[in-house]
């Protein structure tokens, strides 16, 4: 069991303020905290595929993460104001969302690429912004997904093991990122549908 007030290798840290948003105080480790993150995700996926939304829209992004984290953390839904190991400035999250959404919207439209790659773009538009103070990777991979769906795609399986910190799929999913970062989304496509 690893203890709350150590960050995992490989996860965004948390400023204190941030760890301070904290709602359930009864959580010590990390693998409770995943347990209860678990379940506040799958209450907002059955929520966000009982109904129609857009995912190509802001302020839906801002309420998916509220629905995915509410329960857990005071600042869900609310975009980051300290800077992290990854992402953009916080003054530049508003600017690089509008370009990840616009360039997506675009993309749809004009059927520029497959649904499968669209959505891959999307989800590295969103992830390279990291716009949330933590959650980033499964709200982008959820908003990617939703985004499938409503294409008439099924949604993406994302290595099927849930990406923990430590494993060997969530080494992968990062290499694939980074690739992605270099403009080569193959890997990331590939990992997606594995």
């Amino acid at each position: 069991m690893t203890d709350l007030r150590r960050e995992p290798e490989n996860a965004t840290p948390l400023s204190p303020e941030e760890r301070e948003g904290l709602r359930p105080s009864h959580i010590l480790t990390h693998e409770e905290l995943n347990e209860i993150e678990q379940q506040n995700i799958l209450e907002a996926v059955t929520w966000v595929f009982s109904r129609r939304h857009d995912p190509v829209d802001e302020a839906f992004g801002r309420k998916l993460h509220k629905r995915m984290f509410g329960k857990v953390w005071r600042w869900a839904g609310s975009y980051r104001k300290t800077e992290k190991n990854l992402g953009v400035e916080p003054w530049e999250i508003y600017p690089r969302l509008y370009e990840a959404f616009e360039s997506t919207r675009y993309a749809i439209q004009h059927l520029t690429y497959s649904p499968d790659e669209i959505a891959i773009r999307f989800h590295h538009g969103l992830v390279r912004v990291h716009p949330f103070p933590n959650g980033n990777g499964r709200w982008s991979r959820l908003m990617a997904d939703i985004l499938l769906v409503y294409s008439g795609a099924k949604r993406f399986t994302w290595g099927g093991s849930g990406l923990r910190a430590d494993d060997e799929t969530r080494r992968l999913y990062i290499a694939a990122l980074k690739a992605a970062d270099n403009h080569d989304f193959t890997p990331l496509m590939e990992f997606a549908r594995t």
